[in-house]
């Protein structure tokens, strides 16, 4: 049975039946065990930054590709199409010429690319699911499991947290 309050005692269940500490030893090894989880969870947080800072520094490199001054002066439709799928223009006043005069604005979203999309998805998927796994833990209310938690997260951060960027932290 749970007890609902913060203790040190024995007998709750980690994330499924089939690991229950009961003795000083196994919540001893529950505790080391959800260190590294902590601490693999700040560094799939580190690597998902890496990750993507490369996709969007790939992703800048391909929309610096689509040139949209070469399209202005083709008169090629699907050359045409490609500059108004990258470029907003919007008519500011009329030029010294009397022509409208148009500005363009640069594309501020990324386009959908699968090969970085997809990725991005699952492992935000699976850092949830690591995220989720420790706060079972934590709402098992074994004072143990808390602090073997908050010690492993803090381990984590101090080697994983400078390499990736603050962005991608889930806790904000």
């Amino acid at each position: 049975m749970m007890i609902p309050w913060l203790h040190f005692t024995s007998g709750d269940n980690l994330l499924s039946e089939t690991w229950h500490p009961s003795s000083q030893g196994a919540i001893a090894g529950a505790c080391l065990g959800l260190v590294v989880l902590a601490i693999f969870e700040r560094w799939v947080d580190a690597m998902r930054g890496v990750a993507e800072d490369y996709w969007r520094r790939s992703a800048r490199v391909s929309m610096m590709h689509d040139k949209p001054e070469e399209a202005c002066h083709s008169s090629l439709p699907a050359i045409q199409d490609k500059k108004a799928a990258s470029v907003e223009e919007t008519n500011v006043g009329a030029s010294p010429a009397g022509k409208p005069r148009q500005v363009r604005s640069p594309r501020t979203i990324p386009p959908f690319i699968a090969s970085h999309d997809i990725p991005r998805g699952a492992l935000y998927a699976f850092q949830a699911l690591l995220m989720y796994a420790l706060m079972l833990a934590v709402m098992t209310f074994q004072a143990a499991y808390i602090i073997s938690i908050i010690v492993g997260l803090g381990i984590g951060e101090v080697l994983f947290g400078r390499v990736g960027g603050a962005k991608n932290h889930m806790l904000h």
